[in-house]
Order: C-alpha cells, then sequence, then structure tokens
C-alpha cells in the first residue's frame, strides 16, 4: 500500500436477513444496489448520472481516489470500471468539518446522525465485496508523501460544503498524477444571469455549506488551482433519492430566487456540473 496502511478487514461478507437489517431503518446519502432486491434509501440516486459524467468507462491499471466518499457510490464505481486501487477518504467526525460561527448544537447532532461515523460505508463494502480501502482524512490534508499519486480522482458535491474551495482543490493537484473529475453544486440561476462571469452566492448560516457558484466559478475554482480543463463542462442534475422528499411546489414558493432554486431541485434534481481536468 502506497500509504503503509493496511487493507480492508476479512470481517465475512454481509448478506440475506443480516444484509435486510443492516440496511434498513438507516439515512443513506447515497442509493446504492447491494444486493438483489436490497437498494439503500439515499438522499440521492447517482445511478442514472454515473453514465453522464465524463468518467473513463474503463480504468483498468489506474490508482483512483474518491474525495469525500460518504457511503462510496463513485470509489465503488471506479472499482466497477476495472481500477487498480481505490482509496476512499473522508471526515468522519462532523466537528471537523468546515463550520461557520452560529453553527448549533441541534445542527451538528442531525448531522452527525446522517453521518453515523461512516457506517454505511462499510456496509456498503462488506455486502459487496468490496476491496476499497477507506482513510479517515481531510481533502486539506492531502499529501503525496503519505499517499502517493493517483491517476485519476473524484471529487464530488465537496467545495459547497468547504469554506476554502480553492485550497482544497491545489491539495487535491499535489496527489493527481493524471486526471481529476469534479462533480458538484452549482446555481443554476445565477449561471443564466452571468453565463461568463464567475461568481458565487455564500451561506455560511449555522450549517457546513459556504460557496455555490455558477458554472463559470466552478470553471475559475478549478483553473486557480492549477488545473487545465479537458473538454467542455458538462451541466446535469443530480436526482433525488428515495430517502428525500421533495417540497411542494406552489406559486408562493415561486416569489424568491431560493423558492424558484427548490423548485427547479424538486422538478429536475439537484443542479450540478461535471468538470474533467488535468494538472498544469
Amino acid at each position: 500500500m502506497a500509504d503503509g496502511s493496511p487493507p480492508p478487514d476479512s470481517k465475512p461478507r454481509l448478506e440475506g436477513e443480516e444484509l435486510e437489517r443492516s440496511v434498513s431503518g438507516r439515512q443513506w446519502y447515497h442509493t446504492l444496489e447491494l444486493a438483489p432486491g436490497v437498494v439503500t434509501q439515499g438522499w440521492f440516486d447517482t445511478r442514472s448520472v454515473a453514465g453522464r459524467v465524463p468518467m473513463p468507462s474503463l480504468l483498468t491499471g489506474r490508482r483512483c481516489l474518491d474525495v469525500g466518499t460518504f457511503d462510496g457510490f463513485w470509489a465503488f464505481e471506479m472499482e466497477r470500471r476495472g481500477a487498480s486501487e481505490v482509496v476512499a477518504v473522508d471526515v468522519l467526525d462532523p466537528e471537523a468539518w468546515d463550520w461557520p460561527a452560529g453553527s448549533t448544537a441541534a445542527v451538528k447532532e442531525a448531522l452527525e446522525r446522517r453521518q453515523d461515523g461512516g457506517a454505511g460505508f462499510e456496509i456498503a463494502r462488506r455486502a459487496l465485496g468490496s476491496s476499497v480501502r477507506r482513510l479517515e482524512r481531510s481533502v486539506y490534508d492531502l499529501r503525496e508523501a503519505d499517499l502517493g499519486s493517483f491517476e485519476f480522482v473524484y471529487l464530488g458535491s465537496l467545495l459547497v460544503h468547504l469554506r476554502d474551495p480553492v485550497l482544497a482543490l491545489e491539495r487535491v493537484r499535489a496527489i493527481c498524477g493524471g486526471q481529476l473529475l469534479v462533480v458538484d453544486t452549482i446555481d443554476p440561476l445565477l449561471t443564466m444571469r452571468l453565463p461568463r462571469r464567475p461568481a458565487a452566492t455564500l451561506d455560511g448560516l449555522g450549517r457546513p455549506w459556504w460557496w455555490t457558484p455558477n458554472q463559470a466559478g466552478i470553471v475559475r475554482m478549478v483553473e486557480a488551482a492549477g488545473f487545465r480543463l479537458e473538454g467542455r463542462p458538462r451541466r446535469l442534475y443530480m436526482p433525488r433519492g428515495a430517502g428525500q422528499e421533495a417540497p411542494p411546489v406552489s406559486p408562493k414558493l415561486l416569489l424568491t430566487a431560493e423558492g424558484r432554486q427548490a423548485a427547479i431541485s424538486a422538478w429536475k434534481g439537484d443542479p450540478h456540473v461535471a468538470v474533467l481536468a488535468r494538472p498544469i
């Protein structure tokens, strides 16, 4: 192992009733088919998106990294596409996230319950018989000296939660020896208003939601961190999973910019853009 860490443990594969018990009654971020008829109730269902992002259909022989893995959908997808090794990193302790001042204990506890110490990833890994290794590591702490270099890096739906997204992308560049695929949230209304000018809205109100850029803003972040784009950005919508209820859409909801964005998400999914890049 390039970083000196041990391989995943040899716990028996989760199957049958034990798997069904482990899957039910918990909050999932990703929709994962772990066995025939056993599908997690994810907040998002990224299965239909996997074929539309500019990820190579075959990753044979490539060492790959999934940054901010959560339940592991994209890590397992890269493994399925033939990667020789997949490492997944995440911050399992919510206290170590980028919290703005004024965040309440109730909000932290709610998000901690959803994260649940990364238990969903381990359930999925055992059910799939996966050899993906997960390390507890912040994107800000990615260093080639202890992780090695990766031929393909996936960074998805993470920049929105970071106080300093450009610094995070610089850290990714330090361990990226090939391609980087960024798939992250964009503000669709800001993208329509300013299609070429980089811009972003700032949240930072009591939860780890920070910058929501327009499409040009995501591109500028990637370029400012020392990457050059490969191909045109692809706009897509992350479909809601069975674990996320769509808010009722009403004329009153459409009176505010926030309401209009919620209506778009309820109708089509969460607006994202996919950017494929390579270190300069």
